[in-house]
Order: C-alpha cells, then structure tokens, then sequence
C-alpha cells in the first residue's frame, strides 16, 4: 500500500553554498589534471629552436590559479558553516553527529536493515563525519600547496608567507615531506570524491526526497511529516 502522503519542498542549502560546492569541485578536478603534470610529465611540447612553449610554467600556473580559488572556496564555506542563517541545519546536524542511537539507526539504514532515522540537521552522523575528515585533508593539501608556492614565489603574497610556511615546513620534517604529504592528501580526496559520488546517488534513490537536486536547485523534496 502506498503512503498518502505527499513531497513537499524544503529549502535546504543556500546560493553560497552551492557556488563554493561546485566552484570547488571543479578546481579540484583541475588541480589533478595539472597536478598529475607537474608530477609525471605526460605531454611534451611542440619541439622548437625558440624557447616560447614554457609547458611546464603554464601547467604551474594553471595549478596555482586554481589553487587559490580552492583556498577562496575553503575560506568561505567555513564562513558559510559558523556565520550564515541558512547553514544553521548544518551546524545541528553536530547533535545528530554526538548521538550513538543515530548513528546505530543510520548504519541500519545502509544495510537495508532499518528505516532513515530522524535528523535535527541536514547531514546524517556518517555524512558529518566523512564531511569533516574532507576539510580536514582540504586544509591540509590547501596548506602544503603554500608550502610549495612560496619556495617559487618571494615576492607580494609568496614574500608575506614566506616566513610562517617555512615554519611549517620545519613541522612537518622538510619539503620532500611536504611534497609526499601533498600527494598523499590528494589521493585521500580521489577517493573522497568516489564514495561521495556513490552515496549521494545511494541515498536519492533510496530516499526518493531528491536528496541531490538539493546539491543544484537548493530544495529537496521529503515527505510531509
């Protein structure tokens, strides 16, 4: 038997939110395309007797470029989290992430072994987790990235954290360090990106509340209550 009741829509994240989901998406899928140059070399200029293909200083650039909006991106979203009226169904879901019959109730749900439990906020105990282990790595190659900036960049913003950088450096045990650990947070994120992907679709189909229109249109459409 069918339930009689109907979908109804609610808005869940705001414009900002939105914008800084995909803007940083799509720097992301920039900085491993460039990324992956600087580090294996797969393409080769055009050979020439004139030095004007600078294929590597271009790729760098791209890199760097797209580097910072992922910092812009970053810097905002954590202003959107504890400031923005909107986010606020975001910061709830710090109840929900605290609650250990939550999450018992939401790893039941995965299996199949049990219904969607009630959430005080937007993002499940599982959702939260994932979410927070994601900045933590974001901050972590957003920081190393720096590392490396400034130790090609000495003036303007380079020259200004020059200093604090190579503080940081010395932290984390030398550039070579630096450099594994930026790899190493990137292929966290690969893999991120892959489970992420695959539970957003697991729970549109299985919620049927358009869980990932909310992602574009900013509503979602769950039952009413």
């Amino acid at each position: 038997m069918k339930s009689s009741k109907k979908h109804i829509a609610e808005y869940e994240f705001s414009i900002g939110l939105r914008l800084t989901h995909w803007i940083r998406a799509i720097a992301i899928v920039i900085l491993s395309v460039s990324g992956f140059y600087l580090a294996y070399v797969f393409v080769s200029p055009v050979i020439t007797g004139e030095p004007v293909n600078f294929m590597n200083a271009k790729w760098r650039a791209v890199h760097q470029v797209a580097g910072f909006i992922l910092i812009g991106c970053f810097i905002f979203k954590c202003y959107l989290f504890f400031f923005d009226k909107q986010s606020h169904i975001e910061r709830v879901s710090v109840k929900d992430f605290l609650d250990i019959k939550v999450w018992i109730a939401q790893i039941k749900y995965y299996l199949f072994l049990g219904k969607h439990p009630h959430m005080h906020g937007t993002y499940n105990p599982l959702q939260f987790a994932s979410y927070l282990f994601f900045y933590i790595v974001l901050f972590v190659i957003c920081l190393t990235g720096l590392i490396l900036y400034v130790h090609v960049y000495h003036e303007g913003l380079g020259g200004f954290l020059y200093e604090p950088m190579r503080v940081v450096e010395t932290w984390m045990g030398g550039l070579a360090n630096v450099r594994q650990i930026h790899h190493i947070a990137m292929w966290i994120i690969f893999i991120f990106m892959v489970a992420h992907i695959y539970m957003a679709i697991f729970n549109a189909i299985k919620g049927k509340d358009g869980a990932m229109d909310a992602i574009i249109s900013g509503y979602k459409f769950p039952k009413e209550k």
